[in-house]
């Protein structure tokens, strides 16, 4: 790397990189010194998918999260900000996404007078790979939160995708998917379709469904309070916006382990199986790396471990991060 960049013109200051993790749950910002080392501020603010979230509340998400990772004294040496964004991609200069993503992110720089050298729009796939030890250029990766994308990875930038088509068309597996899953397990045992499940309790509870029309151990789930729930729990979710089903896959997991339900086990057996057949579509060659990342795949995720088994047939072993804010770190440091 080039000596002169732990150091700008004005004063032989440190230099320092930004790297940005957008996601559909959240977006994060890493401030990091230039030439190496460990971060020394973040900042956490509201949703970050370049399709999803309007413009200006894009714009205003990525400055709160700027704004506290990195302090006015430092503005004026970050030379280079790289951010891994849900909903955009490297695929074409006009992509929707990453001129979304460009555009939101110059303005919420200019606004807190921060005006580095480069400003990069990666993928959050891609920036999530980077963040796997060694800072890798080629495999797989696999994103499991709020959506779901498994992604080919070649010279750190993305070459082929399966999932991640959103909430409408995709995602199978997903936070979201679960999330749905567990209100369509609920209205399948309220209006007699469906086997008996914890989730119709905690899902009712979750969407504030009154607590008289709720089943209960004690006594029976009558037909007349079975027709309330349903009365109250459907628009209860439609008048949230759709991606906010992926907050109640919790509860699967809750339902699964604490009191062994069918119902849920097999929602998460169904959602491992869709991750797996989403990775299976990029042809993955045995011993080949793969970077998994998102809500979904945290450590003691009763995903990770029917997921782990079923990628250990294909003869892959996951590689987790936390997210992808480490690799837009290093996408940042590569810029310059």
């Amino acid at each position: 790397m080039n000596s002169d960049l732990n150091q700008t013109s004005a004063g032989r200051a440190p230099a320092y990189v930004v790297g940005l993790d957008a996601g559909g749950t959240r977006t994060r910002a890493v401030l990091a010194p230039a030439p190496g080392g460990d971060p020394e501020g973040e900042g956490v603010s509201g949703p970050g998918n370049a399709l999803t979230v309007p413009g200006a509340q894009l714009t205003e998400h990525l400055a709160e999260a700027l704004a506290q990772a990195v302090p006015q004294a430092l503005r004026g040496r970050v030379v280079a900000v790289a951010g891994g964004f849900a909903g955009a991609s490297r695929t074409a200069p006009d992509e929707p996404g990453r001129v979304k993503a460009h555009a939101a992110l110059t303005v919420a720089l200019s606004r807190l007078g921060m005006h580095p050298a480069s400003v990069e729009i990666h993928s959050d796939i891609e920036a999530a790979f980077a963040s796997a030890p060694g800072h890798p250029a080629d495999g797989l990766a696999l994103v499991a939160g709020t959506g779901a994308v498994a992604a080919r990875i070649t010279a750190r930038a993305c070459t082929a995708t399966a999932g991640g088509d959103g909430w409408l068309l995709g995602d199978d597996g997903s936070g979201f998917w679960i999330g749905r899953e567990a209100v369509r397990v609920a209205l399948r045992m309220a209006d007699g379709r469906g086997g008996a499940t914890e989730l119709a309790a905690s899902v009712g509870r979750a969407l504030e469904v009154p607590q008289d029309v709720l089943p209960s151990a004690e006594g029976s789930w009558t037909r007349a309070r079975r027709e309330a729930y349903r009365m109250h729990l459907l628009p209860a979710v439609m008048d949230r916006p759709p991606v906010q089903l992926a907050r109640l896959a919790p509860l699967v997991a809750e339902a699964a382990e604490r009191h062994h339900d069918a119902v849920a086990e097999d929602i998460l057996a169904t959602a491992a199986g869709h991750l797996t057949e989403t990775v299976r579509a990029l042809e993955p060659r045995s011993g080949e790396r793969i970077v998994a990342t998102g809500g979904l795949l945290g450590p003691g995720s009763p995903l990770t471990g029917p997921l782990t088994a079923r990628l250990q047939h294909l003869g892959l072993t996951l590689d987790r991060v936390p997210d992808g804010s480490r690799g837009a770190v290093a996408l940042a440091r590569l810029a310059i």
